[in-house]
């Protein structure tokens, strides 16, 4: 009998199999019947665990491609108390926890990785996040925050760079984000198209739903927009209609980046493109943080007289693309700058009343409320939580966790650019000097957005923003000879 059913199935593994579906089918049709729907998904499930266990690189990979097409599930269920990004942060999360299992059976990571300067960095954060959650006014909401932070590191810098050990991995990666956007983009503007695409009041509603407004949106767009244009000089074997439709891809962001009126992103943009020129011309990057804090200190120095003038400036967002622009310096009058302020002004005065621990991560949104001042509420403004953070990656920390919050991420940053700066600077092969430099300016991008803006809470940004600098560190530690000998 056994031989029999071997000579019809073949493999003793094969009938297993036959006999597993068979009884899914069964169990299935029951179930079914009976209303419940669910099982239908088993067996994507299963397949999703398959490719996680045995080909992480494979499901990052397609991560990347999926996370811009991602919606959150309060558009479905708006009043649940638990919200996703679907279908990206299950996967996000299945891949925190296979990681996390296959580290406690072979007890194995690259020490190179583990020892870097950017991970240290990371690791401080993440301990000074999980110290201050301990001491929150709202532990749940802290801890909350500490977990959605892990399962991002975790998945796109500690697998990321991993993945990364393969130069062609990177571009793989940026170019699934890419070409995902590209349809998010394409979807955007023709909506604008069909209402109003003058109007900068519906760059929110355009965007729906995969991109919570239009200002996250931009941001991503600004960090691709140089990645496209970084591998425009990457490939010198280019031919001329790969040349043209990449430059194209450059082209069509930069349009894109314009019609999303976010005026915190073109600033970015434009910030970024200056401190580019800086590189080419080899000014090092201490000089350049040096010129920074030279420019923070005579704006804290003379911050009233600065206001005084910016006052002057009446020109609300407007219709008009010139006095949009315009706008972006009016703190009198536009609601959404003097929104930004007031939530700043919050930040502070939680900062000087916990200056060490902060309120607890996560924690801003619920708590900053009170420390608003009548007069410098706008129509905009709200006392229950519901619109919006500290519009600031670096305020933001400040007022939740203290002092060294700021620190802690701001450490984040400088090693990161150090580390991007030195490839550029050092490095003996012009592919990791382009992608570096790059990766350095897109990252840039975000970094001058997070002064007035924080999306890193999200998977749209959070996958750039760790895979980017996943990216960097990789290209140090595998893609590097050894630059103590350049010393």
């Amino acid at each position: 009998m056994k031989s029999l059913i071997i000579k019809i199935f073949g493999k003793s593994e094969y009938f297993a199999v036959f006999i597993i579906s068979l009884l899914y089918v069964f169990l299935n049709s029951y179930l079914f019947l009976n209303g419940i729907i669910y099982a239908v998904i088993l067996p994507v499930v299963l397949w999703f665990f398959w490719i996680a266990f045995f080909m992480p690189d494979k499901l990052m990979l397609f991560l990347a491609f999926i996370v811009p097409l991602s919606i959150q599930l309060d558009r479905f269920y708006p009043k649940l108390p638990v919200n996703l990004s679907l279908p990206s942060e299950p996967l996000i999360i299945l891949l925190m926890f296979l990681f996390i299992f296959k580290f406690l059976l072979n007890g194995t990571y690259d020490k190179r990785i583990v020892a870097h300067p950017v991970t240290l960095a990371i690791f401080f954060y993440l301990t000074w996040i999980l110290i201050t959650s301990m001491t929150s006014e709202l532990p749940l909401v802290s801890f909350k925050f500490l977990i959605a932070k892990l399962w991002f590191i975790i998945v796109f810098y500690l697998i990321g760079t991993q993945l990364f050990s393969k130069f062609k991995n990177i571009i793989r990666f940026g170019w699934l984000y890419t070409s995902s956007l590209i349809l998010v983009v394409i979807y955007s503007i023709s909506r604008f198209a069909s209402m109003d695409i003058s109007d900068h009041r519906l760059a929110n509603k355009v965007v729906l739903p995969f991109y919570n407004d239009h200002t996250d949106y931009a941001a991503a767009i600004s960090m691709i927009l140089i990645f496209t244009a970084g591998y425009f000089f990457l490939r010198r074997k280019l031919s001329y209609t790969q040349k043209l439709l990449n430059l194209s891809f450059v082209v069509f962001f930069f349009i894109a980046l314009i019609l999303s009126y976010a005026r915190a992103a073109w600033i970015s943009l434009l910030i970024s493109i200056v401190f580019l020129v800086l590189m080419k011309f080899k000014i090092r990057l201490r000089y350049i943080f040096l010129s920074i804090a030279f420019i923070l200190g005579l704006f804290f120095t003379f911050q009233s007289d600065i206001m005084i003038a910016l006052e002057r400036n009446k020109q609300d967002s407007n219709k008009d693309f010139s006095k949009h622009i315009s706008s972006i310096t009016n703190v009198s009058t536009d609601a959404s700058n003097k929104e930004r302020i007031n939530r700043w002004k919050c930040a502070i005065r939680m900062f000087k009343e916990r200056p060490i621990f902060g309120f607890g991560p996560g924690t801003y949104q619920f708590l900053y409320a009170p420390y608003q001042k009548k007069i410098e509420m706008t129509i905009i403004s709200t006392n229950h939580g519901d619109v919006g953070n500290a519009h600031s990656e670096y305020l933001g920390p400040l007022s939740e966790m203290g002092f060294m919050g700021m620190i802690a991420f701001l450490g984040i940053v400088i090693t990161t650019m150090y580390t991007g700066s030195r490839l550029y600077f050092r490095s003996k092969r012009r592919k990791v000097r382009i992608m570096s430099i790059t990766l350095l300016i897109s990252l840039l991008t975000y970094y001058i957005h997070g002064v007035m803006n924080n999306f890193l809470d999200a998977d749209k940004l959070s996958i750039l923003f760790w895979g980017f600098t996943a990216m960097i560190v990789a290209l140090d530690v595998y893609h590097t000879p050894s630059l103590k000998k350049l010393k």
